[in-house]
């Protein structure tokens, strides 16, 4: 049996599509600037990328200046990661505070909780969105990989 949609509903869903083009097309005429911390690693991307108000930071593991992972596991290695994004933010201008959202990568989901006291004590309130899961692997063993996007307010 075939289900037709209510007119209100295709209408509703022409205009959310009608925005998100808006958006878009707003969004790719905004110039956008690479954001490089330290030295290049010679890796085929920047750590962010300003577009307009909004930055987007690469995945950030818990490596130091010699791109070595810290020493003492998912603690040490959250603290390190966030220390990282926090590099990246303040390169483009931007605050911790800016960040909305974050994704939060884990070697295994049984060191949520030590990352999260990490976590915590580190990102300011109010607290960004987040996702985290588990992967089957990260680059270089790390047990974490942290992503972010961070708006600036006008």
């Amino acid at each position: 049996m075939r289900k037709i949609f209510p007119s209100s509903f295709r209408i509703g869903i022409a205009a959310t599509v009608i925005v998100v083009l808006a958006i878009s097309a707003i969004g790719y005429s905004q110039a956008r600037r690479a954001i490089t911390v330290g030295e290049s690693k010679g890796l085929p991307f920047s750590d962010g990328m300003l577009v307009g108000n909004t930055l987007y930071i690469a995945g950030q593991e818990g490596t130091d200046a010699s791109n070595k992972l810290v020493a003492g596991g998912i603690g040490p290695e959250t603290q390190q990661a966030l220390e990282n994004i926090q590099k990246v933010v303040k390169a483009a201008g931007f605050e911790l505070k800016d960040v909305v959202a974050v994704t939060v990568y884990l070697a295994d989901i049984h060191e949520f909780g030590d990352m999260n006291k990490v976590y915590r004590s580190i990102m300011p309130d109010p607290k960004p969105t987040r996702a985290t899961v588990q992967v089957a692997a990260l680059v270089n063993n790390a047990r974490i990989e942290i992503s972010a996007i961070a708006v600036k307010g006008k």
